[in-house]
C-alpha cells in the first residue's frame, strides 16, 4: 500500500503555509508569508499575524491542492501545527485542521512545531536515529539527541534570546530591514569581522547552554560609542559590527557543538550525525562553521534545503505522518499550546509560568 497523504498546516510565527506529503514525497508546498504586514512595526505584531492567518490559510491549502493536482477527498490525514508559538496564530491552524478533518472523517495529528524541524533531516536525507540536531530559529536554539518522532533529549539550549531574536534586534538597532538574518548576514559581507571583538557568552562555563542577550547589549554600546565620536554611523560601521556580530554567534554555537557533540558520541551511534534546522539554519557563515566541526569529529553534517530551513507545512506533514505511523491521533479537544517543550523530563530553561514550561 502506498503511504498516506497527509495534508499539513503551518501557522505558529508569520508564515501561513500549507503542504501535501506522501511518505518522504513533497507533492507540494505553499508559504504565504507577511513581512509587508509588520515591516513598519520592526517586528512580528500578534494580532495582526491572526488575522492574517484567519485570512490566507485556507487560500493556501486550495494552492496546495491545485499544485499537487488532488482534491480535499485524496487526503487521508490532517497534521497542524498546535504549538509552541503565537497563539493567535495557531489557534487559526488548528480550527481549521479540526474543521477539515471533520468534513473529511480523516485523522487529525497535533504536530509540536520544534519537532517539525527537528524532524526535517528525516524528511530531506533520511537521517537514520539518534542523531544530534541544533534547532536553531527565531524563538528557539537548543541541542538535540533525536531518538523518535516524539523521543528528544535537550543537551542545553539558550536562557535568554534566540540566536535569530538576536539577529532581528540587531537589525532594528542597526536601521536594517526585517527580517534580521538575512539582512545582517548580507550586511556582514562586506564587513571585518575583527574590527569589534564581542563577547562569546557562556563558553568560560560547561555544558551546551547558550546566552545571546548580551551579544546584544555590547553591539547596543558599540553602536552608541561610534554614535557619540563621529556623531553617526558610516555604512562601513555598520558593515563590520554586523560582522562581528555574526562572527560571535558562529563562534559560541561551534563550540557548544563540539561539547553537544561530545555527549551524543558517548552513547556510539551507529552513523553519528549533526544535523541544522530552523530559520538560522540558512546562515552560510554557521553552516561552513558546523561543517568545519563535522569534519574534524568524524560526523555527517546535513542542513535542509532553504526553503524548509524557515516555517513551512511540508515538515508539520512529515512529522504528523510519522506519529500517524506510531498511532497517535488527536481529537476535537486538541489545544493550540503557545508552549510545548519537546524534551518532557528537562528541567526549563527559563522557569515556569501558568502557561507550563517556556522552553
Amino acid at each position: 500500500m502506498s503511504a498516506p497523504l497527509i495534508l499539513g498546516l503551518e501557522s505558529s510565527c508569520d508564515d501561513s503555509a500549507a503542504a501535501l506529503l506522501r511518505g518522504r514525497e513533497v507533492l507540494a508546498s505553499v508559504v504565504k508569508g507577511q513581512a509587508d504586514l509588520h515591516a513598519g512595526f520592526g517586528g512580528v505584531v500578534p494580532e495582526i499575524a491572526a488575522r492574517a492567518h484567519a485570512e490566507r490559510l485556507d487560500l493556501c491549502v486550495e494552492e496546495a491542492l491545485a499544485e499537487a493536482g488532488v482534491t480535499l477527498r485524496n487526503v487521508d490525514a490532517i497534521a497542524v501545527t498546535s504549538g509552541p508559538g503565537l497563539i493567535g496564530g495557531v489557534l487559526s491552524g488548528v480550527m481549521l485542521a479540526k474543521g477539515l478533518a471533520t468534513g473529511l472523517g480523516v485523522p487529525l495529528v497535533g504536530v509540536n512545531h520544534l519537532a517539525g524541524h527537528a524532524l526535517t533531516p528525516r524528511l530531506t536525507d533520511d537521517l537514520a536515529y539518534p542523531y544530534l540536531m541544533l534547532l536553531v530559529s527565531g524563538g528557539h536554539c537548543q541541542f538535540l539527541i533525536v531518538r523518535g518522532a516524539d523521543d528528544f533529549t535537550r543537551l542545553g539550549g539558550t536562557i535568554d534570546d534566540a540566536p535569530g531574536e538576536a539577529f532581528d534586534k540587531t537589525a532594528r538597532l542597526l536601521g536594517l530591514p526585517q527580517p534580521g538574518g538575512p539582512s545582517v548576514e548580507t550586511t556582514a559581507r562586506e564587513g571585518d569581522d575583527k574590527r569589534f571583538r564581542f563577547p562569546r557568552p557562556l563558553l568560560d562555563r560547561p555544558g551546551c547552554d547558550l546566552s545571546f542577550s548580551g551579544l546584544k547589549t555590547a553591539l547596543l554600546r558599540q553602536r552608541d560609542q561610534l554614535i557619540a565620536e563621529q556623531g553617526g554611523l558610516r555604512r562601513q560601521d555598520v558593515a563590520d559590527l554586523c560582522a562581528g556580530f555574526q562572527a560571535a554567534v558562529r563562534d559560541v554555537l561551534a563550540l557548544k557543538a563540539r561539547r553537544a557533540i561530545a555527549a551524543y558520541l558517548e552513547e556510539a551511534p551507529a552513523e553519528p550525525a549533526l544535523a541544522v534546522a530552523g530559520g538560522v539554519a540558512a546562515n552560510q557563515t554557521l553552516r561552513d562553521a558546523l561543517q568545519t566541526v563535522c569534519s574534524e569529529t568524524g560526523l555527517r553534517f546535513t542542513a535542509p534545503p532553504l526553503s524548509l530551513c524557515t516555517d513551512n507545512a511540508a515538515m508539520i506533514a512529515y512529522a504528523g505522518g510519522a506519529l500517524l505511523a506510531s498511532g497517535v491521533t488527536h481529537d476535537m479537544t486538541l489545544s493550540a499550546r503557545p508552549r510545548w517543550p519537546l524534551d518532557k523530563q528537562a528541567a526549563p530553561l527559563v522557569g515556569s509560568g501558568k502557561k507550563g514550561a517556556k522552553a
